[in-house]
């Protein structure tokens, strides 16, 4: 009985293909399931209203008093982080006034608003103003739902109260806007951007790539809330009684604490101070086409 001739080489080499062609496609449709999972899950959102703006957005909490719950339970954590709150009283209290006349102001300015618009806006957030003892670290933030801070490190450089007024109003605008709650739906969406790139490339490289690049779009919508905050900081000052044009002085001070030196703009959360002049004056110039006021304090 003659033998059957030998396949297994030829059979090895005709396999290889429809395998090799399989597992591609099949890599292909898990990764667009991935992305439009992740497209559908952002935009597919109705988004909610800012009770302050009055602007639609797709945030991840659209309760305010989750938002406000949230940065709550991490302030805790940051004043420990930052060697607690300032024995300092004066200067907390003056940073605590500050703040609610900067308040006062942002209920002045959403009058004005809610008659441009024609709709009711309220603030639903309950602000508080915190001066941490950390005599090193140039630093103010704000947590999502009202919990702003200052370092001493950043206020004892400041030279007058219209600078004070800038840093409270560019944090307060990020809890206008929602920066945190907004951050954190896009990072789902990047993660599952991210996600599908890794999965499409079927390597640990591409994997690396696309979390890179998702970074990297991360970075520049921080870069973005941070220009959006200065405006709120040019309108917040003046609605406060302050020169809006303090916030140059406080882009010399942060430029100075940093030396001029880190990661290029591309690659950082932040635009470089000098940039950021360059946008604020931009602002003044929108906010008051006839001039700033001439009864406004430094």
């Amino acid at each position: 009985m003659p033998s059957r001739p030998r396949q297994s080489g030829g059979y090895g080499r005709r396999s290889s293909r429809p395998m090799f062609g399989s597992s591609f496609k099949m890599r292909l449709l898990i990764a667009a399931g991935l992305a439009i999972f992740a497209l559908i899950s952002y935009y597919g959102s109705p988004g909610d209203k800012n009770q302050i703006t009055g602007e639609v957005e797709r945030v991840a909490l659209a309760d305010e008093r989750q938002e406000m719950a949230l940065g709550a339970q991490a302030a805790p954590e940051m004043i420990q982080q930052h060697r607690g709150v300032s024995r300092d009283g004066a200067a907390v209290d003056r940073v605590h006034r500050m703040g609610v006349r900067l308040l006062r102001g942002l209920e002045e300015y959403m009058d004005k608003l809610s008659q441009e618009k024609g709709v009711e806006l309220h603030n639903p957030y309950q602000f508080n103003f915190t001066l941490l003892a950390d005599p090193q670290t140039v630093n103010a933030f704000a947590l999502p739902g009202g919990q702003v801070f200052i370092t001493e490190a950043l206020y004892r450089r400041l030279d007058t109260e219209g600078e004070l007024a800038g840093v409270l109003g560019h944090e307060i605008g990020h809890v206008i806007e929602r920066h945190g709650n907004k951050r954190m739906a896009q990072q789902k969406l990047f993660a599952g951007l991210a996600a599908a790139g890794g999965v499409a490339g079927g390597d640990v490289n591409s994997q690396r790539m696309s979390q890179m690049i998702a970074q990297m779009v991360s970075m520049s919508y921080g870069r973005e809330d941070e220009l959006e905050s200065d405006r709120w900081g040019v309108r917040l000052c003046a609605e406060a009684g302050y020169d809006p044009h303090a916030m140059i002085g406080l882009m010399e001070v942060l430029d100075e604490a940093g030396g001029g030196g880190g990661p290029p703009e591309m690659l950082s959360t932040h635009p470089k101070p000098a940039n950021r002049v360059k946008y604020i004056k931009e602002v003044i110039d929108l906010e008051f086409p006839n001039g700033v006021p001439e009864n406004l304090l430094p």
